[in-house]
Formats: C-alpha cells, structure tokens, sequence
C-alpha cells in the first residue's frame, strides 16, 4: 500500500500494527501483512468450527450460575479454515456468559504469545479500536468533518482539511491548556461549545481591535488559565 510506503520512508524502523474488525479478515489481507512484516490483530466472524473447538471455554453456565455475575475467559486457538486461507493462525477467544448467555469473540493476529497474551491483546489492542473510533467521530460530528456536500471532490477535499487541522489543534488545546482541568477528558464538541463558544463585544478604532467577553461567562476563571498555559514556554521536545 502507498501509506505504508510512504510510512517506512520517513520512519523505517517503526512499527506497523493494522486493527480492524471482521469486515476485513481476508487471507487477502493477512497474506499481504505477512509479506510485509506488518502485525495484524483483527476480529472474526464466528462460526460452527469455531465454537466446536472452543467449547471447553463456553462452557461457563454453571459457574454463571452458581454466582450470577458475568463470568469471562481468555483461550488460544490454533485455526484454519478448509480452503479460504493459506495457511493456520493464532486465533485468541473472549469467552463470556452473563444473563444474555453466551458470548464468544475471536481475534486473529499475528502477534506471537510469547509477546502479548490472550487477555491483554483482547482487552488492551483489540478493544482499544473503539476509543480509537470515538476520535473518528469526534472530528465528524463535532468539528464538522462531515460537511462534504459541494459539488467538487477539491471542494470537499479542502473542508476536511480544514476539519483536520481544527481536530488537531483542538487535540492540543485538550493536551496541553486542559491538563488538569474539568475538561481535560471532554470531548471536542463539549470544549467548543463550553469554552470557545463565547459572546463578545468587538469594538475597533485606528489603531486596535477590542474584543471585550462577558463578565458573566461561568468559565472565565478556567479561560483565563488555558490561555496562560498556551502562552507559556513551548514544550520540550523529545
């Protein structure tokens, strides 16, 4: 793929992990990472092979119901399909049983064991994808990235530019100017809204413009130490 060309190019030593759910597990797609010294970890779809081998782990009713709390177990799976992938691989199993009954998850990855176990690759790589797709939304929902409505592809390319750098300078504010605050872990739509969305009064003469806030502004405590924050020294660099 051009990206990851273009990845290698500027940091050849770094690594490349791809994630995704099980819309995408295709030998296709595994084959092609290995080839490339690239990591995957990526869902799949289960199905009746899946669920006969890991039936020892499915097996969680009468721990269920001796307690009536949710019971989960991690597994490994050594799996290949009859004829559409090339080759056997380390499948990792989530099994867990609450009132809703059973409720297997599996993984494929090429990460060995020996690197990251069950538990911790499922709960620690794999799952994080949903954090990562609350970012995603973030910059669509709340700083607009969604706006792609005009009639040329350039037009639209350069509204999500626009969205782009609004996320990447709102991702800095949070980081830096929100650290330790109310906001530090708000979402980008609530720091818009509750901090920067403010009424002013603008008044301009020869020499100057002024843009006088309200004084009954709840936050202007908080406003006042954000911009401190973002005038002080840059931070260092690693």
């Amino acid at each position: 793929m051009p990206i990851v060309e273009r990845i290698r190019a500027r940091w050849p030593r770094v690594r490349i992990v791809i994630r995704a759910d099980s819309g995408f597990c295709r030998d296709a797609t595994l084959s092609w990472c290995e080839a490339n010294d690239i990591d995957y970890v990526i869902g799949l779809a289960k199905n009746s092979r899946l669920l006969s081998m890991s039936e020892y782990h499915l097996g969680m009713q009468c721990a269920y119901a001796a307690t009536l709390k949710s019971e989960r177990r991690y597994g490994k799976l050594e799996y290949e399909t009859v004829d559409s992938w090339s080759r056997a691989r380390r499948v990792v199993l989530r099994a867990e049983h609450s009132a809703r009954g059973d409720d297997p998850r599996y993984v494929v990855t090429s990460i060995p064991e020996a690197q990251v176990g069950a538990q911790e690759l499922y709960e620690k790589l794999y799952c994080a994808r949903g954090d990562m797709e609350n970012r995603i939304k973030e910059q669509q929902l709340g700083l607009f990235a969604d706006r792609v409505s005009a009639h040329t592809m350039a037009a639209n390319q350069v509204r999500l530019y626009c969205a782009s750098i609004a996320y990447t300078l709102m991702e800095a504010l949070r980081r830096i100017g929100l650290e330790g605050t109310e906001l530090a872990r708000a979402q980008c739509d609530t720091i818009r809204v509750r901090l920067l969305k403010v009424g002013a009064q603008i008044r301009t003469s020869v020499r100057r413009v002024w843009v006088s806030l309200s004084q009954a502004f709840p936050l202007q405590q908080l406003f006042a130490e954000v911009l401190a924050r973002l005038r002080g020294p840059p931070l260092a660099t690693i």
